[in-house]
């Protein structure tokens, strides 16, 4: 039994310590908002944050999250950070299809809660590693900034 503090609420799962954080929360758990893109953490849709910091949650086992503070995307809003970022990105528009957003969300309330005024260059290596097959980059990029009061 693995003991886990999913978005301050204590939870045991019986899987494997091995098994992929994003399969415990999604199978498991049920919390379905934290995406499978590419299972090898080259995408970004799997973001979720441990002790805060931005995690692809494809190749983290449950076992590296025991003892840890996992926030999902369905509990960042729950932070000031992510309260942010998330009036940011429905005030921008800023989702087209919408998949990886929840990673590009956890990404950015990652950043912004490390650097709270992040630069050009801050963002673009932040957010490097997270991928929008549809482009909304630019949206981001000013969701970013809206949320860190630049605009």
């Amino acid at each position: 039994m693995t003991r886990l503090n999913i978005n301050g609420n204590a939870v045991s799962v019986d899987v494997p310590p091995d098994t992929p954080l994003l399969w415990t929360l999604r199978d498991e758990l049920g919390l379905t908002g934290t995406k499978f893109g590419c299972g090898m953490a080259l995408c970004g849709a799997c973001t979720v944050h441990l002790d805060g910091t931005a995690t692809r949650s494809c190749v983290t086992p449950i076992s590296a999250a025991e003892g840890k503070k996992v926030t999902t995307i369905e509990g960042i809003g729950t932070t000031p950070v992510g309260r942010r970022v998330e009036a940011a990105w429905r005030s921008l528009n800023v989702p087209q299809c919408g998949y990886c957003q929840s990673g590009q969300i956890m990404q950015a309330a990652g950043l912004l809660a490390k650097t709270p005024k992040p630069t050009d260059r801050d963002i673009d290596e932040a957010m490097a590693g997270n991928i929008c097959r549809c482009g909304t980059y630019q949206r981001i990029r000013a969701a970013i900034k809206a949320a860190a009061g630049g605009a």
